[in-house]
């Protein structure tokens, strides 16, 4: 509530009533715009926020902030970004119009539930990278990224405060908010746009685990956490996925020369940028779902599954994107349709694939009997033949996966190093199987996910299946592209993305060693798509179709 005594500033065309907040040269105001004409309605007005900086309390520093503030919200337009519907000033004060958001700030939402779930810290962080590409492809760093920053009006997740934000350049300015700030601003004295993305970090760390990962009591104390070497590590006993881990532990890099590039950072599958709201995402979707239709009426299950659940990943973002009411309440019961439909494919697929596990169960038998030479694939046999047992009792979870995961690393390896032979045949069927299984709790853990997400209940289809997705780390030397398929932090990431049966990697023909073509040529039974770009992390976008 507004103090009552201290009365806001006169602004023409605005009536300012409530204080919101206040900083150290500005104070910002819930307004309304004054009535125009004979039809005005009081229900109807419009409400903005005004920011209004006392120009006596402007120094050099400060009035530049303010001044970069002006031009780059002036010149910038984006659903994920605060407007600025005008400015003006008088003798006293300089006042920036705004965007009203209503639902406060991120902040503050986060405080409200302690913590969120993977699946909405996955929602506002793919709102954050929306903004972030959009500044970025304009050479803008933000440069004090943190929740009370970042707005909220309905659906929608909005930057704001560009006090501090700058064309890209090398900083030694001291610049942000000491939580959410990179280690090199404060231990190097220098930094660059890079700094972002670990407050970004930071923002998802605090989201998903109820605090900052350098929260401390005193500056002295978070200073110390700052300078420290020791890496950001993930609390112990907190479930997350391994895209999140993965995505997270790469913002929160200490060294900016080896942290997540902004490439990579908007290419992450975590973030799937690809199926972020947009005018697009109905047209998608549609198309795909009515190529499900097709292949569901043709009694193809698993090509309909799959297609009714990538149609989702885009309806979902449709219905955040929608904002008529009608419309949206239209669309939500056709995606909901689709849904029931999706879960009644999915236990038929698993009905149609039981004759292929028992068969898989028995082959896993003969090949533990011809692995008692080779320790490591026979422990990775045993894990397996653990997670199979779990899920078959009902413990359907990440633990699960997590088994399976651990597995399938082993037996990829293995299957690598191995020579022509049965048990090859035997190891290269066990790995199809495993797959298979891990590909369909996944996509059960995540639609569990989504049904039981409180903030989710109206979109309970928004954790649908992702699409097919394998996660390789390459490094090429000469002639040679060496394929690394275990190794960390690469090791949860890779596995995570299971949502294939069979693969096939065609590579350029620099790839001359024998045991990686022989392992390439195990899964030569699939149909794949694959494009390389040789970087240090490359997203393989593969067209699966069953076989």
């Amino acid at each position: 509530m507004a103090n009552p005594g201290f009365a806001p500033p006169k602004l023409k065309d605005f009536i300012l009533t409530e204080k919101l907040g206040s900083g150290t040269y500005a104070s910002v105001y819930k307004a309304f715009r004054k009535a125009t004409d004979i039809n005005w309605n009081a229900d109807n007005r419009e409400a903005v926020a005004v920011k209004v900086v006392s120009k006596k309390s402007l120094n050099k520093s400060s009035m530049e902030n303010l001044l970069t503030e002006i031009e780059i919200l002036k010149t910038v337009r984006h659903p994920n970004i605060v407007q600025l519907k005008d400015f003006q000033w008088d003798s006293e004060n300089i006042y920036l119009i705004m965007e009203w958001c209503s639902g406060g700030d991120l902040s503050r939402f986060i405080r409200s539930r302690r913590i969120l779930p993977e699946s909405v810290a996955r929602r506002c962080l793919q709102q954050i990278a929306c903004a972030l590409q959009f500044l970025h492809e304009r050479n803008i760093a933000h440069l004090d990224l943190k929740p009370q920053n970042m707005l909220l009006s309905g659906n929608l997740l909005k930057l704001g405060d560009f006090g501090f934000a700058q064309y890209m350049s090398i900083c030694e300015e001291l610049r942000g908010s000491p939580l959410y700030m990179a280690p090199e601003i404060i231990c190097k004295k220098h930094y660059d746009a890079r700094v972002d993305l670990w407050s970004v970090g930071v923002i998802l760390y605090e989201a998903l685990f109820g605090r900052a990962p350098f929260a401390s009591r005193s500056f002295a104390e978070l200073e110390e956490k700052i300078r420290s070497a020791k890496p950001v590590e993930i609390p112990a006993g907190v479930r997350v996925s391994a895209e999140c881990r993965d995505l997270l532990l790469r913002l929160l890099d200490r060294d900016p020369n080896t942290r997540i590039s902004f490439h990579e950072f908007f290419l992450h599958p975590f973030i799937d940028l690809e199926h972020s709201p947009s005018a697009e995402s109905l047209g998608k979707a549609k198309a795909l779902v009515l190529l499900a239709v097709e292949k569901d009426e043709a009694g193809e299950r698993a090509a309909a599954l799959s297609l009714y659940c990538s149609a989702l990943q885009h309806f979902v973002p449709a219905l955040h994107y929608e904002t008529d009411r009608q419309k949206k309440e239209v669309l939500r019961q056709k995606v909901n349709q689709y849904v029931s439909r999706a879960e009644e494919l999915k236990a038929l697929v698993r009905s149609d694939n039981r004759i292929s596990f028992e068969e898989a169960r028995s082959s896993r038998k003969i090949l533990t009997e011809m692995s008692r030479d080779h320790p490591r694939l026979l422990a990775a046999l045993e894990v397996a033949s653990v997670a199979v047992a779990r899920e078959e009792s009902g413990a359907e979870d990440y633990e699960t996966l997590d088994l399976y995961q651990q597995s399938l690393g082993e037996m990829l390896l293995a299957l690598a190093a191995e020579s022509q032979g049965r048990r090859r045949e035997h190891l290269h069927s066990e790995i199809k199987s495993l797959m298979s299984r891990a590909e369909y709790l996944k996509e059960l853990i995540k639609m569990r996910e989504a049904q039981t997400d409180e903030s989710l209940k109206k979109d309970s289809s928004a954790e649908s299946v992702r699409s097919c997705t394998l996660l390789c780390t390459m490094t090429t030397h000469s002639s040679t592209a060496r394929v690394y398929y275990w190794t960390s932090p690469i090791q949860q990431s890779l596995m995570s993305l299971l949502p294939f049966t069979h693969c096939l990697l065609s590579f350029d023909s620099a790839v001359s060693d024998p045991p990686k073509k022989s392992f390439m040529r195990s899964f030569s039974d699939a149909s794949v798509n694959v494009s390389l770009s040789w970087s240090d992390m490359a997203l393989l976008q593969t067209n699966h179709t069953e076989p």
